[in-house]
């Protein structure tokens, strides 16, 4: 299987619907990665895990996350896009592999699962996110209409969505429900796969002799713009979607009874598939001038976790579905306007790597749960989220401080 970098270059518009292939493989590893988070009731109440334990294993994938965001971004600044993606399409594989043996060993494999699961969405996200970027850009698309963010990111999402609906079908209804979403991932990511090694366009032809210790560091942080705007922001962006499908569901999940599974994926893709609607206007809301898309994504948030306050005092499970939908446009909002601010900052051989600091950021939000589980033995859920939501409120105040035009030069 050859691997190598294409050398070929295509004339304008010989490609136009090649983004497509790595927004596929984009999409199959976010399912894989997100199908866990309705099985955490699953994992309680057939395995006899805690809700420290199964909040520990949705966060768990952090850990492979960040190397995968960071590492795998300069690898294939250096190497190419295409054998990136295709190592992250195999952690993937492996990740669910594992994952569907985790009753043999118990906590330390669905935590290595998780993991490897965490190192293929970190690969997705960053050098998948380039990758579409630059496939829907010239020379491979007509013209560069800034499409690009939005694609990788409404794949990604898509994905998020679609994972946790599968396992939720499967986990109410198959006689392994910890076995068989594992299983069915693994089957649709196969051939991606074989398509992604083989006929992936390779948008790095000249990776140059710089060495990849050298690219993991990405000057484009200290850029006044992505201190101001898109740091404030980004933890957010994970931090809104864990209240949603991950914190809010298990606080009313005894309101529910036996139908706790399928209302959990009923609040996630609801969440989501809000998230990918919303996402046309947020490129809309974009401005260069100004940080608008930014700062509305953080008054949703903001709002959306006061909403969460109401619902963990009153653990009703009907307040928690439109609670549910806000922090899911905030979320859709957030992470296409992150990435365009991300693509206007970055130079062309730091784009994978600013993504990838981008998005670890936004990862650190999805440790909420078990940061609050860990603390709920000294706090109230309504008290903690409360805090929450006044330390959101100050974030956004940030931002707004970075409203003024967005600056073209980086040096500092």
């Amino acid at each position: 299987m050859d691997l190598a970098p294409s050398k070929a270059r295509l004339a304008p518009g010989g490609a136009p619907t090649a983004w497509r292939l790595p927004a596929l493989a984009q999409l199959l590893i976010g399912w894989g990665g997100n199908q866990f988070t309705p099985m955490l009731i699953e994992y309680r109440q057939r395995a006899g895990y805690s809700a420290l334990d199964v909040d520990i294993f949705l966060g768990a994938y952090v850990l492979g996350l960040v190397p995968g965001l960071l590492i795998a971004a300069a690898l294939s600044d250096r190497y190419g896009r295409r054998p990136l993606m295709t190592a992250g399409l195999v952690s993937a594989i492996l990740g669910s592999a594992v994952l569907a043996l985790g009753d043999l060993g118990g906590f330390g494999l669905l935590f290595a699962g998780r993991t490897l699961s965490g190192i293929a969405v970190g690969v997705a996200m960053a050098v998948g996110s380039s990758w579409v970027s630059e496939l829907s850009a010239s020379p491979y698309a007509a013209e560069a209409n800034g499409s690009g963010a939005r694609r990788a990111s409404i794949a990604l999402t898509v994905g998020f969505a679609l994972g946790p609906l599968s396992a939720g079908v499967l986990g109410q209804w198959s006689n392994a429900p910890l076995v068989w979403p594992y299983v069915v991932q693994i089957v649709l990511c196969l051939p991606v796969l074989l398509l992604v090694a083989r006929r992936g366009i390779e948008t790095r032809h000249d990776g140059g002799a710089v060495r990849v210790l050298h690219r993991l560091r990405v000057p484009a942080v200290a850029h006044r713009r992505f201190l101001r705007v898109v740091l404030p922001m980004a933890p957010w962006i994970f931090g809104s979607a864990a209240v949603a499908y991950a914190i809010l569901p298990q606080l009313v999940d005894d309101r529910v009874g036996r139908w706790a599974l399928l209302y959990t994926v009923g609040v996630t893709v609801a969440a989501l598939s809000c998230g990918v609607l919303v996402q046309p206007i947020a490129r809309r809301l974009d401005d260069v001038s100004t940080a608008r898309a930014v700062v509305v994504s953080m008054l949703l948030m903001t709002v959306g976790i006061v909403g969460g306050v109401v619902t963990a005092a009153t653990r009703s499970p009907i307040l928690a579905v439109p609670v549910a939908v806000v922090l899911g446009a905030a979320y859709g909002i957030a992470v296409v306007s992150g990435l365009l601010e991300v693509q206007r900052i970055a130079e062309p051989d730091e784009l994978a790597g600013l993504t990838g600091v981008y998005y670890s950021l936004a990862y650190v939000g999805f440790l909420l749960p078990a940061i609050l589980a860990g603390l709920s033995h000294v706090a109230s859920y309504p008290g903690m989220l409360g805090m929450l939501a006044l330390v959101a409120l100050g974030c956004t105040l940030v931002c707004v401080s970075g409203w003024a035009k967005h600056l073209p030069a980086r040096r500092t």
